[in-house]
């Protein structure tokens, strides 16, 4: 069977990779993308590298445009997608790229958004550890999804096979986040000026202030099956100059009598069977450079009794594992396609 599919915000960054990666899909076939001011040119004008898709003109984003696809991707900023998911009840699978269908808590998104609230989807990172099960369980069959935060997802999948086995206190948990300028999307903004971060590491959203926060606390809450209150964590993201990637380095208490032998087990029970999350044998870390372009999740992980903390080093590429890849990756779940399938394994180097 071949699955119709439309893409909206199909001339951003987010965009523009989940294009990148259904063009290869052999079961898809991508008939709409949509866009806002860029509505009426050719997709090729803004995504120069899908050549494969010059054939394509952006049209408006609109409820009657995008419906009566078999799928469709909304790659919109943060309280724009609600207004069409309202509108698309009769479309057979919406995947939402933005954040309005991820959290669970209409205060906590009033904090850290603000506007409208709408209800959670499935969350589209399959890996995850939920109440004793994988998150792929609970994509199974569905017809709505929330593709994660990418800060957020790795930070998850970091830290929620020590918060499910108990070897790590997840009341004090500190991640510092090397991340590349796409993951904020294609506006235009100073901030992210080449001339403002080439030479130059720029930390941003500090203090506890960056809107992923409590999508982390849920997850890693859902994998503990404890109260999101529960889960405290220190949270600082720094703008370095790498296009891509995610550099995430978590650390996080021992949990009072864990041995250096439960807590890798804990991580390797996690993810040992896992093609799209791996973790590194002892004593290496990733690089994002061994991802890039790659639906993967490299880990590493440190004990360091002197300071009574586990250490977790991620490496993803933001737009592939923590948003495009992990959409697609999802929705074939949903679909009952093979799990991998139009994903690579294999990052592009040098």
């Amino acid at each position: 069977m071949t699955y119709s599919v439309a893409v909206s915000g199909a001339s951003g960054y987010a965009g523009g990779e989940i294009l990148r990666l259904l063009a290869d899909h052999p079961d898809m076939e991508i008939r709409t993308v949509t866009a806002h001011s860029n509505a009426g040119q050719l997709l090729v004008d803004h995504q120069p590298h899908l050549r494969s898709l010059a054939h394509l003109t952006l049209q408006e984003t609109t409820p009657e445009i995008l419906s009566g696809h078999d799928i469709v991707f909304l790659a919109l900023p943060h309280g724009q997608s609600g207004q069409y998911t309202d509108a698309l009840g009769d479309a057979p699978l919406v995947i939402d790229a933005g954040a309005d269908h991820r959290l669970t808590s209409a205060s906590a998104w009033e904090a850290f958004y603000g506007g409208a609230f709408h209800e959670a989807w499935a969350y589209g990172v399959p890996e995850l550890l939920v109440d004793g099960v994988k998150q792929r369980e609970h994509l199974r069959g569905a017809t709505r999804i929330a593709a994660p935060g990418c800060n957020a997802s790795t930070v998850s999948l970091s830290l929620a096979p020590g918060v499910a086995a108990g070897v790590i206190d997840a009341s004090d948990i500190v991640s510092v986040l090397a991340v590349g300028p796409s993951g904020a999307g294609k506006s235009l903004k100073t901030n992210l000026l080449a001339s403002e971060i080439l030479g130059s590491a720029n930390p941003y959203a500090v203090g506890g202030t960056h809107r992923h926060i409590p999508e982390i606390r849920q997850a890693l809450a859902a994998a503990s099956g404890t109260d999101p209150d529960g889960i405290r964590i220190s949270f600082t993201p720094v703008l370095v100059p790498m296009s891509r990637g995610i550099l995430a380095t978590s650390t996080a208490p021992i949990a009072s009598g864990a041995t250096d032998a439960q807590i890798r087990d804990a991580w390797q029970s996690a993810y040992g069977d896992e093609t799209f999350v791996q973790v590194l044998p002892e004593g290496r870390f990733p690089r994002t450079a061994d991802v890039i372009g790659a639906n993967t999740a490299l880990i590493g992980l440190a004990i360091d009794r002197s300071a009574n903390r586990v250490t977790v080093v991620t490496a993803v590429d933001n737009l592939v594992k923590g948003t495009a890849g992990a959409a697609i990756q999802s929705m074939n779940i949903a679909l009952g396609l093979p799990e991998a399938r139009a994903l690579s394994l294999n990052g592009v180097a040098p």
